[in-house]
């Protein structure tokens, strides 16, 4: 009797054995028959997956499959991701729609919990990270109700932990809801200008990482949405900018990395007449000197002492340092009007013919040497023949509109001005000179140039 029922336990005891789920007993898919079933929902689910027929695959399988055997497949994570997504657009309901979200959310979870396990199913293995910057998108975007604090502490969370390895719309999206949290509660206002710090040096990492140009330029989109989210958010005045950086610019006056964000951020919003920014300036260039840093102390030279030949000194490191073309242009303009106003006509056009050297199309560079034309206009001892300049002058004006839009405006009103200083064909008739003709400026400009 005692044998017989020794023997029932035993069969029991091993039909229970036989049956288990993954989530029992800590296996992929199960024992006996409850690994048989994992496998053909698997199989029947994916297949529906391929199709995109996300509600069949979720009633046919994936919720068995992510319930019963978390351990199976990384794959039971990400498909879970793309069918609850699907039918939370799909859904009118109210009621259901807040259940796929919920649903949604417990995918991330559960992923998080046994993502270590999951990893060792993969080539690629998936990092926290990157788990939690999904996590938190997809807890805004699918959800009919996020909370906005919930939302900022698992985008931050991601975003520590990733940092220019973040997802760009993870990053974007960390910006958008700080911007947001700001104007509900204006005490987290030194967190927004650290979340835009932070975020704007990230979204530059993870661009430069990218060799593919559709995340490239979507990235790009975002950086820029970074910048007006936080020009936006209301938080971004001078004011608040030189409360804010004001100590602690001295507090991290050794680390170049947080001088060279504030100088990038108050230059960005124009607040180059700041303390603040001059003294990090200063401070980033004596640690590290870039042609951002030496541009900066230049610009406060000039607003602020209205010295200009010490900011020529800086403009002049800037260009030894800067290596892009366009930015290179810009910096012998700026150096060109200094010298103009320094009243050194002939430096001016050096660093004209510099500027317009590293950039054809500046148009700037054309109209300010149309004016140091003007300037030097008398070359010849006859007053007609010396107007001929202005002809010259046109060109230049002419050209500056041809490669550059942007100076239109600018340029045509000049070209209106200097119109009237032209000699008229009686004036040039004595010379045998009439329109179309073309004539040689001697003198300072010594150029050729045609009758008009």
């Amino acid at each position: 009797m005692k044998k017989g029922l020794f023997l029932i336990l035993s069969l029991m005891m091993t039909t229970a054995v036989f049956a288990q789920k993954g989530v029992e007993d800590g296996s992929r898919y199960g024992h006996g028959d409850d690994s048989i079933a994992c496998l053909r929902n698997i199989s029947i689910y994916t297949e529906y997956v391929k199709t995109e027929n996300y509600l069949e695959a979720y009633n046919n399988g994936w919720k068995e499959v992510f319930r019963d055997a978390p351990l199976a497949q990384s794959s039971t994570y990400t498909n879970g991701v793309k069918i609850l997504r699907a039918l939370y657009k799909d859904e009118q309901d109210a009621e259901k729609k807040a259940q796929y979200s919920a649903e949604l959310m417990e995918v991330y979870e559960q992923r998080l919990k046994y993502l270590d396990e999951l990893n060792k199913l993969v080539k690629n293995p998936t990092t926290v990270a990157e788990v939690k910057g999904l996590y938190a998108y997809d807890y805004i975007k699918y959800n009919p109700k996020p909370e906005l604090q919930k939302a900022y502490t698992m985008l931050r969370e991601a975003v520590d932990l990733g940092k220019g390895e973040t997802a760009y719309y993870v990053i974007g999206e960390l910006m958008r809801i700080s911007a947001q949290r700001f104007k509900s509660n204006k005490d987290t206002r030194d967190q927004l200008l650290q979340d835009y710090l932070d975020c704007a040096n990230y979204i530059v990492e993870f661009i430069d990482a990218q060799t593919n140009e559709k995340i490239i330029e979507a990235a790009v989109k975002t950086k820029d949405n970074i910048d007006a989210h936080f020009v936006n958010s209301g938080a971004a005045d001078c004011e608040s900018l030189q409360a804010i950086f004001g100590p602690k610019v001295e507090e991290n006056k050794t680390d170049a990395e947080y001088l060279n964000k504030v100088v990038t951020v108050m230059a960005m919003l124009d607040c180059t007449a700041s303390d603040a920014y001059f003294k990090a300036a200063e401070y980033a260039h004596e640690i590290q000197p870039t042609a951002k840093t030496a541009t900066g102390i230049a610009k406060m030279y000039i607003s602020e002492k209205s010295d200009y030949e010490t900011a020529l000194k800086y403009y002049d490191q800037a260009i030894s340092l800067e290596q892009d073309p366009k930015a290179l242009s810009d910096l012998y303009y700026t150096g060109a009007v200094i010298q103009y106003q320094l009243k050194d006509q002939n430096k001016a056009r050096t660093y004209l013919n510099n500027s317009t050297s590293n950039n054809p199309n500046n148009g700037n560079a054309h109209i300010l040497m149309a004016q140091l034309y003007a300037a030097n206009y008398k070359w010849h001892s006859d007053d007609a023949m010396s107007r001929c300049a202005f002809f010259a002058v046109l060109d230049k004006l002419e050209q500056a509109k041809r490669v550059d839009s942007t100076v239109t405006e600018k340029a045509n009103e000049l070209i209106v001005k200097y119109k009237e200083s032209c000699p008229t064909t009686e004036d040039l008739f004595m010379y045998g000179l009439k329109k179309g003709d073309t004539v040689e400026i001697k003198g300072w400009i010594n150029v050729t140039t045609t009758i008009r």
